[in-house]
């Protein structure tokens, strides 16, 4: 209508993400987003658009409304940690764009699956134990690779499906561990592997000793410091120590498979 200003118009363009975190749920993936998006070369969508696993039928248009605007020298990031274990999601990345930078937040899987409990018994206190749901027959030490807690940490089981699409130089492989140990040789490995230059540095980082986790001096959108959400950090619920042994046991040839897989060992073991 006359007379009424255009608002200013927002500079950038919205793009389809160049690099996805792709997995793994529990892995620590929140950090790797939070971190991530500090650099200035670098704009991330916050929430989880479960876009290649849930709202594929939406179409690509609907997924490329939800990005951030950049400009021609920002990368554009998403993070949805099931697509790891979704089958469908690998060829949809790579229909989208053969040249996507994947990445893996991976830890070790005995942790990962108490971890992902303990989530779920935080919204659900009524569900059977810990041990009641990993095993078929705990006797004869069988585990239930059906339950989704399990099944996750099955990393080389899964990495297939993505070897089919994409060739490892194409897949950076975070460590769970070091993340927390130290955050900024991990985030340096993740800007090199994204071909941005490491701005992200011990500086931008002290440990939180409450939460057993390390947190932004400053976060992206203020000067103040950044700890990930209350559920971070969540203390973990008490397992029989037997239980842990057994399941040590069950990932183990699955654990030597991945790092042969991947050319690197995680030191599970």
């Amino acid at each position: 209508p006359a007379g009424s200003a255009p608002g200013p118009a927002r500079p950038g363009t919205k793009r389809l993400p160049r690099a996805i975190v792709v997995g793994v749920k529990k892995g620590g993936t929140r950090a790797v987003l939070e971190f991530i998006r500090v650099h200035p070369e670098v704009r991330a969508l916050g929430t989880e658009p479960h876009f290649f696993d849930r709202n594929y039928h939406r179409g690509l248009e609907w997924y490329r409304s939800l990005m951030p605007r950049t400009l021609d020298s920002q990368i554009t990031v998403e993070k949805t940690p099931s697509y790891f274990v979704t089958k469908e999601a690998p060829r949809r990345i790579f229909n989208m764009s053969r040249d996507t930078k994947l990445i893996v937040v991976v830890r070790n899987p005995v942790t990962r699956a108490i971890s992902d409990y303990t989530q779920t018994l935080s919204k659900k206190p009524d569900i059977p134990t810990f041990e009641g749901l990993t095993f078929r027959n705990r006797s004869l030490g069988l585990v239930d690779t059906s339950w989704n807690a399990i099944r996750i940490g099955m990393y080389a089981v899964h990495l297939e499906s993505w070897l089919q699409y994409f060739p490892l130089s194409q897949i950076h492989f975070v460590s769970g561990e070091k993340l927390i140990t130290d955050p900024a040789g991990e985030m340096g490995k993740v800007q090199d592997f994204l071909g941005i230059k490491r701005v992200i540095t011990d500086k931008h980082f002290y440990f939180n000793k409450t939460k057993g986790f390390p947190c932004l001096k400053k976060s992206e959108s203020s000067g103040l410091p950044r700890c990930l959400g209350k559920s971070k950090g969540r203390t973990h619920v008490q397992i029989d120590p037997e239980v842990i042994e057994q399941l040590r046991d069950f990932y183990r040839p699955y654990n030597i498979k991945f790092y042969e897989t991947v050319g690197q060992d995680f030191r599970w073991e």
